[in-house]
C-alpha cells in the first residue's frame, strides 16, 4: 500500500473562494485516497504565496522527507499543479529533488506519468499557466498604480505625519495626523536653517513624539510629498518625474527645495566662517557654547568638555587637535554673557530700530521684482538648453542618454527656480508686527539667553551668530553677525562715542559729523529727538 502526505494550500486573496478553500481540498484528496487505497501518513496545511517554495509548513515537510529519505512516504498529493507551485523553474527543481528522495509530486485534478516524456510539456503548460497569470496580474496593478500615481495619489501606507483616510464615495486618501505633522514641519524648518545637524534635529523631534527611527526621518525629509508633490518612478522608457498631489501640503515647495539645498552639502566647514551644521541642539548646561567656536590658533573646531578633580567635575572649551588651545568654561561663558550686553538697544531706541528695519524690508520687497526678472531669465536659460539638447538628438549630434541626462538636470533646476519664483510672488503679510517682536525680542536678548533652557539658549546664540566663533581670550569674534543684532551694535557703540565727545567738551549740541550710507536718516532722527528735548546729553 502507498503511502502519502497530502499538501493544501491556499493564498491569502483566495480565502473567499470556495474552490481553493482548504476543507474542500482536503475532502477532495481524503476521497481520491480511498478510492486508490492510499494511506494517509499526514495532512499539511499552508496558507502562503506559491511564488517561492520557502513556506513555512513545506519547509517543515521538506525537512521530514530528508531526515526518512521516503521510507515513511511515496507520495506528495494536492489537487492542482498551482497549489504546488506557481514558478515554473522552481518547480522543475523541487520535483527533481523529490524524486531523488524516492516521492513523487502528484496533482490528482491534473495528472501526469512523468515517466512518459510527452507529458512533460503539459507539465510545463500546468507550471507556466498560474505564472503568467501571476504576472498578467502584477503588471495590471503596477500599470494601476502608476496612473494613479500621476493623477496625484498616494499609493501606499500612509507616511510619517500623515493618516490613511476613506471619503464618502469610498475613495482613499491621506490626511495630516497630528502632533506628528506638526512635529514634522519643526523639523524641516530648523533643518533650512542650518544651524543644527539632522541627526540632533531627529532626536529631539523624537523626544517631542515623532514615532520615527533616525534612517525613516532622513528618508521622510526627503520626500516631496510634504510640500505636495508625488514622485512617480521611472519606468522602462518614461523617466522619474513629480506630479501635483491630491493630500494637504505640510510645508511650502521652497522650504522643502531649501531642505534638500541644506541636506546636498556634503562637506562642513570647521573653520571661522563655517555654518553650524553638526551642531547639537542640547549640551551640558556648562558648556551651552560648545559647537559654536572654533580655535583661535589653529582654526579647527573646538568642543567643551569636564575634566574630573579630586571633588568636581570642570568643565572647559578646548581644541580637538594638538594645538593645546584650552580656556576654562566659566571664563568664556562669562565672556559671551558680557558680549551680549552691547546688543542690548538703549531705552528709546527700540522705536527707530524697527522703522529702520521696516524701511529696509520695504526695500527688499521693491527689489523683489528684478529678483523675479533674474529667475525667469534663468528658467527660460534652463528651457532654451533642453530645445537645444532635444534638437541635437534628433540631428543624432548627442544620444537618448545623454539627452535624458540634460532633461533631468534643466528639469531638477526648473522646479527649484519655480519654487524659488512663487516664494517672491508676495510679501508675507504683517512683516511690521513680526519685524517690531524681533526687535523687542533682540532688546531683550542678554535676559532671553539667561532665562531659557539649553535647547532655547543654544538657538538664540544659533541665531545671533550664524558663523561659528573665536575666542581670543578677552572677547569673542565672528565673520559674520545677525544683521539685527549688528545694527544695534553699531547704533549703541555710535551713541556711547557720541556721549563720551559731549562730555569732554561740555557741550549740549551733538558733535558728530553725520555718516554716509544706511544710517543717515537714523541719525537725523536722532539729531532732532535731541534737540526737542532737555539740554541733557545721551
Amino acid at each position: 500500500m502507498q503511502i502519502a502526505d497530502l499538501y493544501i494550500r491556499v493564498s491569502t486573496d483566495e480565502q473567499a473562494d470556495k474552490g481553493y478553500s482548504q476543507r474542500n481540498q482536503e475532502e477532495t484528496l481524503q476521497r481520491y485516497c480511498e478510492l486508490k487505497s492510499i494511506k494517509v501518513r499526514k495532512v499539511i496545511f499552508e496558507d502562503h504565496s506559491a511564488k517561492t517554495f520557502n513556506r513555512p509548513a513545506w519547509t517543515v515537510l521538506l525537512d521530514d522527507l530528508k531526515k526518512t529519505k521516503g521510507r515513511h512516504s511515496d507520495l506528495v498529493l494536492f489537487t492542482k499543479w498551482d497549489r504546488f507551485s506557481r514558478n515554473a523553474a522552481d518547480a522543475y527543481q523541487m520535483i527533481g529533488m523529490l524524486k531523488s528522495l524516492g516521492i513523487e509530486p502528484q496533482a490528482i485534478e491534473q495528472p501526469l506519468d512523468l515517466t512518459v516524456p510527452e507529458n512533460k510539456i503539459m507539465l510545463a503548460f500546468y507550471l507556466a499557466a498560474p505564472e503568467v497569470e501571476n504576472d498578467r496580474r502584477a503588471l495590471n496593478v503596477l500599470h494601476g498604480m502608476r496612473r494613479a500615481r500621476k493623477e496625484g495619489r498616494w499609493m501606499a501606507s500612509a507616511p510619517i505625519g500623515y493618516i490613511n483616510k476613506t471619503d464618502e464615495r469610498g475613495n482613499k486618501y491621506i490626511a495630516p495626523k497630528e502632533p506628528e505633522a506638526s512635529i514634522l514641519k519643526w523639523a524641516f524648518e530648523k533643518i533650512a536653517e542650518g544651524h543644527f545637524s539632522t541627526e540632533q534635529i531627529w532626536k529631539v523631534a523624537h523626544k517631542k513624539g515623532l514615532n520615527c527611527g533616525k534612517n525613516n526621518f532622513l528618508m521622510a525629509v526627503r520626500n516631496p510629498v510634504y510640500c505636495g508633490k508625488i514622485r512617480v518612478p521611472k519606468y522602462k522608457d518614461e523617466e522619474e518625474t513629480v506630479v501635483p498631489g491630491l493630500h494637504v501640503p505640510l510645508i511650502t515647495e521652497h522650504l522643502y527645495y531649501k531642505v534638500q539645498a541644506a541636506l546636498d552639502r556634503r562637506s562642513r566647514y570647521s573653520g571661522m566662517g563655517g555654518e553650524q551644521m553638526g551642531t547639537a541642539i542640547v549640551t551640558p548646561e556648562s558648556l551651552p557654547l560648545r559647537g559654536f567656536m572654533v580655535c583661535p590658533v589653529c582654526g579647527r573646531a573646538a568642543t567643551g568638555s569636564p575634566s574630573k578633580g579630586r571633588s568636581r567635575y570642570y568643565y572647559y572649551y578646548h581644541c580637538m587637535s594638538k594645538c593645546g588651545w584650552r580656556y576654562k568654561a566659566e571664563v568664556v561663558n562669562k565672556a559671551f554673557a558680557d558680549q551680549l550686553k552691547e546688543y542690548v538697544a538703549k531705552p528709546g531706541m527700540e522705536e527707530v530700530i524697527t522703522l529702520l528695519l521696516i524701511e529696509k524690508f520695504h526695500d527688499q520687497v521693491d527689489n523683489k521684482e528684478d529678483g523675479r526678472k533674474m529667475i525667469i531669465t534663468q528658467i527660460n536659460k534652463c528651457n532654451d538648453r533642453l530645445a537645444k539638447a532635444r534638437e541635437h538628438l534628433l540631428e543624432e549630434v548627442i544620444d537618448a542618454a545623454d539627452y535624458r541626462l540634460i532633461k533631468t538636470e534643466c528639469e531638477s533646476q526648473i522646479k527649484v527656480l519655480e519654487a524659488q519664483l512663487g516664494n517672491l510672488r508676495t510679501a508675507p503679510k504683517g512683516a511690521e508686527n513680526v519685524i517690531a517682536l524681533a526687535v523687542t525680542a533682540l532688546a531683550r536678548i542678554e535676559l532671553l539667553y539667561h532665562t531659557r533652557d539649553m535647547e532655547r539658549k543654544r538657538q538664540v546664540v544659533g541665531s545671533m551668530f550664524p558663523l561659528k566663533m573665536c575666542f581670543d581670550g578677552v572677547k569673542h569674534r565672528t565673520v559674520r553677525v545677525n544683521d539685527g543684532a549688528r545694527i544695534m551694535y553699531q547704533i549703541n557703540k555710535d551713541l556711547q562715542k557720541k556721549k563720551k565727545r559731549a562730555k569732554d567738551e561740555n557741550s549740549s549740541l551733538p558733535a558728530w559729523v553725520r555718516p554716509p550710507g544706511l544710517y543717515t536718516k537714523l541719525y537725523y532722527q536722532l539729531i532732532f529727538s535731541h534737540l526737542r528735548g532737555s539740554q541733557k546729553t545721551w
